[in-house]
């Protein structure tokens, strides 16, 4: 296995924190990069039935055999035991001494807020950046193929067929994660649901019309996309407001984290359909925001990214903001870089009100082709240089 980005930051931390906790969609890496980071920390994961009723029924014997710290995998599934860590970290602080892991974020942060607040930080593992699917022997040399594969560190490893693999990651998501984060009476419907919001990812969310496509009510799509989010799927990426005075579309646009996840949802079953395929553009974009995502996570940061889109057209795919800095982002597939893709830049920055406006720091078009180029107006980006662009703070 590759060193992931993540784990020279979880070193750092797990010299200050005495609990660090990860989080991520199941086979992201998390345990693999957990062991390969703490390899003298036992290792305990409450997947395992017999471990988990262990937890469960006697959490003092439990943690009895782990005085000195381990590795807890899958931590949500016994929730109680964030409570005995409180008291266990209290006594003995020592930095590093355990490390928790999880891929359900709303109760796993809950469980931690709770009861591990200054305790522990933060981290979240999402599948592999381009830096790191590089990182592998013969890693995938044409966009296309980059897009259709997604990230998911086992298709690398094993040399598995992406989309079988997919598939297969998608029915037991299905069966199992989902199971666990909500009532679903109709499985099928609920995998339904799901291939209809990989159909629309990198659109404005309109809850009303993914409701009525998939025949449930409002509430109820509103509360299946939170399993999504939930579970590290797919994620809302909000609007932009502040100092802007143009009436603004205030819906966020849906995103999925993994473009190989999306192209399996969508049938796509090899690179070369892509070529043609209708949702190409938004399947860039999905890939292209969710990198600058992962480049910021993969170390430690919390980025802060929006969109914007104003109901006269006008549209800005991404906006990162940097400090009081903001770098404005769009993402074009084709492989022909134009001047015109700046054209959305100067009409934002005409409608930035505030005194003073923020400064806009970049204009950056990340765009298909293969030859990155630095414009009077911006830089025209190389899909195959993203990964070396400072994303940073």
């Amino acid at each position: 296995m590759i060193e992931r980005l993540l784990q020279p930051r979880l070193l750092d931390l797990a010299t200050r924190y005495p609990v660090l906790t990860l989080t991520g969609p199941r086979q992201s890496g998390k345990t693999t990069l957990s062991r390969m980071a703490f390899p003298k920390l036992p290792y305990v994961s409450l997947e395992n039935p017999a471990q988990r009723e262990f937890a469960e029924e006697d959490p003092v014997a439990f943690f009895a055999r782990y005085q000195d710290g381990c590795i807890i995998d899958e931590v949500q599934r016994v929730p109680q035991i964030f409570s005995y860590l409180q008291g266990m970290v209290d006594e003995d602080p020592t930095p590093g001494r355990f490390l928790l892991t999880g891929s359900q974020n709303l109760a796993l942060v809950g469980g931690v807020t709770q009861s591990l607040a200054g305790r522990t930080t933060l981290t979240e593992l999402l599948p592999l950046s381009l830096e790191e699917i590089r990182r592998f022997p013969d890693p995938p040399a044409d966009l296309d193929t980059i897009l259709w594969q997604g990230g998911y560190p086992r298709i690398y490893e094993r040399h598995l067929p992406a989309h079988e693999w997919l598939g297969d990651y998608v029915a037991t998501y299905v069966e199992r994660d989902v199971r666990q984060l909500v009532q679903v009476g109709d499985l099928l419907l609920f995998q339904t649901f799901l291939r209809l919001c990989a159909s629309r990812t990198g659109q404005i969310l309109n809850l009303a019309s993914l409701a009525s496509d998939c025949g449930i009510s409002q509430p109820t799509a509103r509360s299946w996309l939170s399993v999504l989010e939930a579970s590290y799927i797919a994620f809302r990426l909000p609007p932009f407001f502040a100092n802007i005075g143009k009436r603004l579309i205030k819906a966020p646009k849906l995103y999925f984290y993994d473009t190989g996840l999306v192209a399996s949802l969508l049938n796509i079953e090899n690179p070369r359909q892509l070529e043609t395929h209708p949702l190409r553009g938004a399947l860039f974009e999905t890939w292209v925001v969710a990198e600058v995502a992962k480049a910021h996570l993969h170390r430690g940061r919390r980025p802060r990214l929006s969109f914007y889109r104003d109901r006269n057209g006008l549209e800005i795919d991404l906006i990162l903001e940097k400090g009081a800095d903001l770098v404005l982002v769009e993402a074009k597939s084709a492989q022909t870089p134009s001047s015109e893709h700046f054209t959305a830049f100067d009409r934002f920055a005409e409608a930035l009100t505030a005194k003073p406006a923020p400064h806009i720091a970049g204009r950056v078009v990340v765009y298909g082709g293969a030859e990155t180029q630095e414009r009077s107006k911006g830089t025209i980006l190389s899909w195959r240089d993203l990964d070396s662009w400072d994303w940073g703070e």
